[in-house]
C-alpha cells in the first residue's frame, strides 16, 4: 500500500548541487520516520541520513555530515535530501525508505518497512 518514489537524481560536476525528493503515498510522512541510503556498485547499501516524523531531529553519515540537508514538508508527504559539495565518491544509487515504529530514522536497512526504486546520482571529476 505505502509507495516511495525518488526523483531528482541526474549527472553533476563535482562540487555542484542537486536535489533529491521523495515522494509518499499510501501514508502521511508526518507517521514516520524517513532515511535516505545509497548503493555505489560493487557496494553495500549504506546509510546516509534519518529524519524523525516531525523533522525535529536528524542525523547523518560522517561522509555526508555538514554536505547534505534531510528535510521533509508533512504537508505534501514528501521528504528531501539536498546535497552540496558533491563528490565523485558520492555517486550512487539513492533510495528513500520509511520506518513506521521507529521516532528518528535508524542507519540499518533492517529499521526499514518500504523502499522506493532508487534514483541514480552520477558525480564527475
Amino acid at each position: 500500500q505505502v509507495q516511495l518514489v525518488e526523483s531528482g537524481g541526474g549527472l553533476v560536476q563535482a562540487g555542484g548541487s542537486l536535489r533529491l525528493s521523495c515522494a509518499a503515498s499510501g501514508r502521511t510522512v508526518s507517521n514516520s520516520a524517513m532515511g535516505w541510503f545509497r548503493q555505489a556498485p560493487g557496494k553495500e547499501r549504506e546509510f546516509v541520513a534519518g529524519i524523525s516524523r516531525s523533522g525535529t531531529m536528524t542525523r547523518y553519515a560522517d561522509s555526508v555530515k555538514g554536505r547534505f540537508t534531510i528535510s521533509r514538508d508533512n504537508a505534501k508527504n514528501t521528504v528531501y535530501l539536498q546535497m552540496n559539495s558533491l563528490k565523485p565518491e558520492d555517486t550512487a544509487v539513492y533510495f528513500c525508505a520509511l520506518d513506521s515504529r521507529g521516532y528518528l530514522g535508524g542507519t540499518a536497512r533492517a529499521s526499514y518497512d518500504y523502499w522506493g526504486q532508487g534514483t541514480q546520482v552520477t558525480v564527475s571529476s
